[in-house]
């Protein structure tokens, strides 16, 4: 794709194809072929190396995530569960171009107002946030790395 940027992610072989109106790529979790924006492959690429090196259970992900905010419909990039299919973790992603500002924090933090989830990661493919997030003290703690899976189910004040 002309333009894209090398984004600093594992290669786990996303399937792409060439459709009548672009580039195409397959997309597991909506189980269609979607048109390829930079925001897409962050997005696909993120989610295979959640899959693949991080342990998240594919089933458990969901792409696009509908969620009410002050009476709009907005949509979450990805949304990780746990076993019980309760949220775990909102991902929002961004084209590689785009600069991960206070912005995007802001709009990650109020779209977890309605999910209540432990977890917030903010990709652009080339850099990569996580936070934790403490409701009941309403603190945020930044990762230096992303948790696994098994990581991300621990009981907050588990081991560590």
């Amino acid at each position: 794709m002309p333009g894209i940027h090398k984004l600093s992610l594992p290669d786990h072989g996303l399937k792409l194809k060439q459709g009548p109106d672009g580039e195409r790529i397959f997309d597991p979790y909506r189980r269609k072929w979607v048109l390829t924006t930079p925001e897409e492959m962050v997005r696909q690429h993120f989610l295979a190396h959640l899959v693949h090196d991080l342990g998240c259970p594919e089933p458990l992900i969901r792409v696009e995530h509908s969620l009410a905010l002050n009476g709009m419909m907005k949509r979450a990039d990805a949304t990780i569960y746990d076993r019980h299919g309760d949220p775990l973790a909102l991902v929002e992603c961004k084209a590689p171009e785009v600069k991960l500002s206070q912005k995007v924090f802001d709009q990650a933090a109020r779209y977890n107002i309605g999910m209540r989830v432990r977890w917030l990661f903010i990709t652009n493919g080339t850099t990569h946030f996580c936070c934790e997030v403490d409701l009941v003290k309403g603190k945020t703690r930044f990762h230096d790395k992303l948790p696994t899976y098994l990581e991300m189910i621990e009981e907050v004040g588990g081991p560590s």
